[in-house]
């Protein structure tokens, strides 16, 4: 509980440094003005704000789930292909619907459903090429799971190339990033769905402890496994593609946060009504604190998508973590 009460106030100070985060400096440190007295900056920022906590409260539960439904400790949104699916759905979403021109960022509303279709899809086809002899094999789950992953990235710069006008809409499905200006009417959608993803998933915490176990361990105990399986994961393609829907395809953070969250509260894999709210906590503060950087560091040439900063910070703390747990050699 203290480490809970912790990382609560760790999120409300660093979303209200956010808050502070701004203006247009030239290369070098940004601008840290203090509260804004201008209501569309305030909006702005806030706006921003809302999305970041948003993403990064998603991913970090999106990976815990697929880490226990899997049972797999390298099982997360990016790597399972789940992200670059919701990609590829909106993708594809947008060059039908525009006829190769995106229009305005208000039909992004639109996207929400493709978006979903490519997460379940991608991770149905993941699942279905790494089981051996009717189970899954969790080597073969990661390697197919990238393997989609780059595959649906393909896809993805394919759909930009035939839409040279596309701008910023279709690079976050690239490399990630949260907009200014993301529509009232997403935000509200995506922030419900997340919010009442998290829900459901931490009400089926006793289900997530005995899926932990194995499945006949979880029968045993009166778990409807096929169908626990089933929501579980549909609340995981959603989370995904919310996010995805939001800030495009970001790595790491559902990977990174749920171990990080197991690491400080030191309590057994099978305790989700804890890990839950840890790991949304600190999704929230990876991607509020990485997008804090990039407001306030202006590289001149312009700003560091937040993609590429999650991906630089998640890659060597992934390393670390095998090292840590003896998954490499040291």
């Amino acid at each position: 509980m203290v480490i809970l009460s912790i990382l609560a106030l760790a999120t409300l100070l660093l979303c209200a440094a956010r808050l502070l985060v701004g203006g247009t400096a030239g290369w070098g440190w940004g601008s840290w003005g203090g509260w804004p007295e201008d209501r569309i900056i305030w909006q702005l920022r806030a706006n921003r704000l809302a999305c970041g906590a948003t993403v990064g409260a998603a991913l970090a539960v999106a990976g815990a789930l697929l880490q226990t439904l899997l049972r797999n400790p390298l099982a997360s949104p990016d790597i399972l292909g789940v992200s670059s699916g919701a990609s590829l759905g909106v993708m594809t979403s947008i060059w039908l619907t525009a006829g190769g021109v995106v229009g305005t960022l208000a039909s992004a509303a639109w996207h929400a459903g493709p978006a979903l279709l490519g997460a379940v899809g991608a991770l149905a086809l993941v699942l279905t090429l790494s089981r051996r002899a009717g189970s899954l094999d969790p080597a073969g789950l990661v390697i197919i799971g990238v393997v989609v992953s780059v595959l649906c990235g393909a896809a993805v710069m394919f759909l930009q190339y035939l839409m040279p006008d596309a701008g910023f809409a279709t690079a976050r499905l690239l490399m990630g990033g949260l907009s200014d200006d993301t529509p009232s009417i997403v935000l509200v959608l995506v922030a419900v769905a997340t919010l009442a993803g998290i829900v459901i998933a931490w009400l089926k915490g006793p289900t997530l402890d005995a899926l932990v176990l194995g499945p006949d361990e979880a029968e045993s105990v009166g778990v409807h496994v096929a169908r626990a399986r089933w929501v579980l994961l549909g609340i995981t393609g959603t989370l995904s593609a919310g996010a995805v829907v939001i800030a495009g395809p970001i790595g790491f953070v559902g990977l990174i946060a749920p171990h990080a969250a197991r690491l400080l509260l030191r309590v057994p894999h099978s305790n989700h009504r804890w890990q839950l709210p840890a790991s949304a906590m600190l999704g929230v503060i990876v991607i509020v604190g990485a997008d804090c950087i990039i407001k306030g560091v202006n590289l001149g040439a312009g700003r560091l998508p937040l993609g590429v900063l999650t991906a630089l910070i998640g890659g060597p703390a992934l390393i670390l973590l095998l090292r840590r747990r003896g998954w490499v050699e040291t």
